[in-house]
């Protein structure tokens, strides 16, 4: 990988817009952009970019699960199937004429 590749200027993305779409999506790597030297943005193909966002939504669920792990907010899963069937047979009984 050349990380030199992967940085550029906002002057390169103005005037090299669809060369730089083509590398990204290419190569699924990110580009920075940066302006007076410092980063100011990231762009990223559409497919890594949902790849993240899913991997990012799957660790908040893990940290969530592990919070209510440690605070004891458990339940047996015969507890929680026992909760559901009962649930399910009122309502079998509410539409039943």
């Amino acid at each position: 990988m050349d990380v030199k590749k992967d940085i550029r200027p906002i002057t390169y993305l103005k005037s090299k817009a669809s060369d730089l779409l083509r590398q990204i999506n290419e190569t699924h790597r990110h580009v920075i952009i940066t302006q007076n030297g410092e980063a100011k943005a990231v762009l990223q193909d559409p497919q890594s970019f949902e790849e993240m966002k899913n991997a990012l939504t799957m660790m908040k669920l893990i940290s969530q699960s592990e919070e209510d792990f440690r605070n004891g907010n458990v339940y047996k899963h015969e507890d929680v199937f026992k909760s559901i069937y009962n649930l399910l047979d009122e309502k079998i009984q509410e539409n039943d004429p």
